[in-house]
């Protein structure tokens, strides 16, 4: 097994973010040293899992001489390549045009950066996030630390790899079909999609019909992830939503869990099934209360989402020019993007009733939870595949139903609305993480951490670097 990480005795150590916050507050390490460790851990790693778009590791050494405030002040991160950060361009995984850098940062970069983070650059996506696995023709695939010869998943995939191999403590994801989730459970990370307009968005997510991105980040341990939301809501709050606030440790309370394997049109394999039902077997043994479930869906579920998300497609197509200026060339999208924007044009005279029937999903969603406290699947129908399984150049058909197959769980979250998490609680039989998915109702996030904070000590995380 070809693992890859860059994990030393250096100023970072092994810390998460909260720790290396400690560390810092202590004076045990300064912000200089922690940004060159981190810079040095990037150009190491870098070579094997390309996953960085964009380096801007200058201006990373300027800000560590004097950081911006902030409980999160000085510790190094990388922002996705599909979000304005000023002075750095936003390419999007594609080659269909040259971006320039950004003139300012964009509403969610605004709310993260001042946290106190500092941007080492940004990080490589699939060609404007559609594929489950970043792999692009010219600049080759991104690859997990765990097993280089496998995809690091989804469009967050080049923030996963930097955090999973200890580049980073946490990195800025975001999330339309699972893309928190999906490289989480690749790379053994925790990986929190939160509820819809809990954070800051930027505006061309604001403007869509059903607002199915929400931004976060991957991190190593729950409470990064907590602290994450925490120091978020100080800087920006969603006053329709309950806070999440401040939360260390487990919750008391003993959940009503539900149970599914079979995501939508797509059951769970074999193996994979097992490990969700050892998943829920330790639930019981912690004391909450287990029982199987079906995900009653309307049958167009599917449809709908495949058709809405392909309209995504079809809008970049038609407005490639405006939006991306003179350089703008649709001959160099990939088989997917364009598969995806054939399909749209097909189906146009089905969007409305498609849109109307996913706004329709949040009310499924309150009916579920009225049930239940907490909804436990697989992260994945299936386990990582081999670099080449997902690669947009073998055309859109097959493309599109090795996709589906392996991306059967997320997709329901980001229609309801609802907040969901990966937790890193199971291996496969290949020695590779597999992520276990835990959803709950809207504004919920609070009962996601505080069960992640027992699972965390019940069942401690796989460590890439023992």
């Amino acid at each position: 097994m070809t693992r890859v990480h860059a994990f030393t005795d250096d100023a970072l150590g092994d810390l998460d973010a909260v720790g290396l916050v400690e560390a810092l507050r202590a004076g045990r390490v300064s912000v200089p040293e922690v940004v060159d460790a981190a810079i040095a851990r990037a150009e190491a790693v870098e070579p094997r899992l390309n996953g960085i778009a964009y380096a801007a590791f200058d201006r990373a050494r300027t800000e560590a001489r004097a950081p911006h405030g902030g409980y999160f002040s000085g510790v190094p991160t990388f922002v996705k390549d599909n979000c304005d950060v000023a002075g750095m361009p936003t390419q999007q995984g594609a080659d269909a045009y040259r971006a320039r850098p950004a003139r300012q940062d964009g509403d969610f970069a605004r709310m993260f950066l001042a946290t106190g983070v500092i941007p080492l650059g940004k990080t490589q996506l699939s060609e404007f996030g559609f594929s489950p696995s970043a792999e692009h023709a010219r600049l080759g695939p991104v690859r997990s630390p765990w097993q280089v010869e496998h995809t690091a998943g989804a469009s967050s995939a080049g923030s996963a790899a930097m955090v999973a191999s200890g580049v980073v403590p946490l990195a800025h994801a975001n999330d339309g079909g699972g893309s928190i989730r999906i490289p989480a459970s690749v790379n053994g990370l925790v990986g929190l999609k939160p509820t819809r307009e809990r954070l800051a968005q930027d505006v061309t997510m604001r403007q869509m019909p059903v607002k199915i991105v929400n931004d976060g980040v991957l991190t190593r341990s729950v409470r990064d992830t907590a602290a994450f939301l925490r120091e978020s809501e100080k800087v920006w709050r969603n006053l329709r939503l309950p806070p999440v606030g401040d939360l260390t440790r487990p919750g008391r309370a003993r959940l009503r869990v539900a149970v599914v394997t079979e995501g939508v049109g797509v059951a769970a394999t074999p193996e994979v099934t097992e490990l969700t039902l050892k998943t829920a077997g330790a639930l019981e043994e912690l004391g909450h209360r287990v029982e199987p479930a079906v995900l009653d869906l309307p049958p167009s579920f599917k449809d709908d989402f495949l058709v809405y998300w392909s309209l995504l497609s079809l809008a970049i197509l038609r407005s490639g020019r405006r939006s991306f200026g003179d350089s703008w060339d649709p001959g160099q999208l990939d088989d997917l993007t364009l598969g995806l924007a054939r399909h749209a044009r097909r189906h146009l005279h089905r969007l409305p009733v498609a849109i109307a029937r996913l706004r329709r999903s949040a009310r499924w969603s309150r009916r579920f939870f009225e049930q239940y406290d907490v909804l436990l699947s697989p992260t994945l129908a299936a386990t990582t595949p081999l670099l080449g399984h997902l690669d947009p150049s073998q055309g859109y058909d097959a493309t599109m139903e090795r996709m589906l197959a392996w991306v059967a769980f997320t997709p329901l979250q980001n229609a309801t609305g609802d907040p969901a998490i990966s937790l890193p609680l199971a291996t496969t039989s290949a020695g590779l993480p597999q992520g276990m998915m835990f959803a709950a109702g809207a504004g919920r996030e609070a009962t996601l951490l505080e069960l992640a904070y027992e699972l965390e000590e019940a069942l401690p995380f796989p460590r890439i670097q023992d």
